[in-house]
């Protein structure tokens, strides 16, 4: 993977000339008092350098004459290191990660200033770090100061995110072989689920069987809480408590995904907690697995991103007002939107080392990204009937035998030379299947 880093780093330093990017990790995030959670790395940080501590920054200066990559890491320390975990230091991060020059992080202050005296601009993201900011604009004003007498450095601060952001939506070989990884553990960890659901069981033991396979297989660990919904449940976007028991005719909604060398899957599925669909569930049901499939045959190269959304809704909008919960012309209830009472999200996101993928999903209005290959995807499409709803103007009243069906069904889709590939295919979602 170094040689990938590298890679990344040198199409990096091409866009961005004669400046210098600063990258500062993630810090350490606590969960309560003086005890921290797992570390996880800051995205656009390990996607440049593959290194996994806090308390380090990276420095790309392509036109610096010796010092192109220059990392800032915690020194060893004995004594730290038998409280927290093993740092790499400054000597082994030189060789490990390929830096033309390695400090000590306490030295940031001395050392940085070579590094940006003869940039034109300085890329760095204003990020939630206060103090880290403070820093960075320090050492800029500074600069700007001391620019009459030199006439060199930093006339700008320019956001990365633009350019970097848009490098990592098109996913490498090396990235898709790690994302079909997180798929194929997710995967087996949802067909599990599917097979040992049953009345009586709690929604807790499912997400605690399927956790135990994303960690047997190597993963991380989810990708994100996992949602195991049932019932009413269902109706609530971002449920986590996990905690109810589930009942025969009710339907069970499992949104889950497995990290897997810091990139994700995200799948969601639902499918009776008995046997079968009640004749409600599956007419809903139905609805919901057409407009999927239509929008994920919108995903091809060429295509704008938002065609798949605006296909769901409008098989969507077309099932509900075939089943009476809404009336009226469709391209009305479209452009009014009507159906949102039962479909408030969007129909997917990009995916990858964040589950909400970094990437423009619009260059202005009415200018919507263009799918390409190498981009991934989520295609999640969903109807929930959610108590106390009130319908919009001029709809009906929703009859109560609708009220507390919660439907999603989510893949994971990545952008080809010819079309698509779905990545989470190994999970079921043909009514035949989801039903015993």
């Amino acid at each position: 993977m170094q040689t990938e880093y590298r890679l990344r780093r040198e199409a990096l330093m091409s866009k961005i000339g004669n400046g210098t990017a600063i990258f500062r990790s993630a810090p350490m995030a606590v969960m309560h008092n003086d005890v921290e959670y797992t570390y996880r790395q800051d995205s656009d940080f390990f996607y440049l350098t593959g290194f996994n501590e806090p308390e380090a920054v990276a420095v790309l200066a392509p036109h610096h004459p010796e010092h192109r990559f220059i990392l800032f890491v915690q020194p060893k320390d004995r004594d730290q290191e038998i409280w927290t975990g093993y740092r790499c230091g400054v000597d082994a991060a030189k060789e490990l990660y390929g830096a033309d020059a390695v400090y000590p992080i306490a030295e940031l202050d001395e050392k940085l200033p070579q590094y940006l005296e003869k940039a034109d601009r300085i890329y760095y993201r204003l990020g939630r770090d206060r103090t880290f900011n403070e820093k960075i604009l320090q050492h800029w004003q500074i600069l700007m100061r001391t620019y009459p007498k030199r006439g060199t450095g930093p006339i700008a601060i320019e956001d990365t995110s633009p350019v970097l952001h848009s490098m990592r939506l098109i996913k490498s070989e090396a990235e898709l072989l790690l994302m079909q990884t997180a798929a194929d553990i997710a995967t087996e960890a949802h067909n599990h689920a599917m097979g040992m659901t049953a009345p009586g069981r709690y929604e807790y033991e499912i997400q605690a069987e399927m956790e135990r396979i994303f960690r047997l297989r190597g993963g991380m660990g989810p990708a994100y809480p996992s949602i195991v919904a049932s019932g009413n449940n269902a109706c609530i976007l971002h449920y986590i408590e996990n905690n109810r028991q589930m009942q025969d005719n009710e339907l069970l909604l499992i949104d889950a995904g497995c990290a897997y060398g810091y990139y994700n899957s995200d799948i969601t599925r639902t499918f009776p907690v008995g046997s079968k669909f009640t004749p409600e569930q599956k007419a809903l049901y139905e609805i919901v697995l057409a407009a999927q499939k239509q929008a994920i045959a919108q995903i091809q190269p060429g295509n704008p991103y938002n065609l798949a959304h605006d296909t769901a809704v409008r098989v969507l909008t077309e099932g509900l007002v075939e089943l009476g919960i809404l009336k009226g012309d469709i391209d009305e209830l479209i452009e009014s939107e009507k159906y949102k009472p039962f479909y408030m999200h969007r129909t997917g996101h990009w995916l990858g080392l964040d589950v909400h993928d970094v990437g423009v999903y619009q260059h202005g209005e009415d200018k919507p990204q263009i799918l390409q290959p190498g981009q991934v995807l989520t295609v999640e499409p969903g109807l929930y009937i959610v108590p106390g709803t009130q319908p919009a103007e001029d709809q009906p009243e929703v009859d109560p035998r609708w009220v507390g069906i919660g439907i999603r069904i989510e893949d994971d889709v990545l952008v080809t030379d010819t079309g698509n590939q779905v990545l989470t295919a190994g999970v079921p979602k043909e009514v035949a299947d989801m039903e015993r």
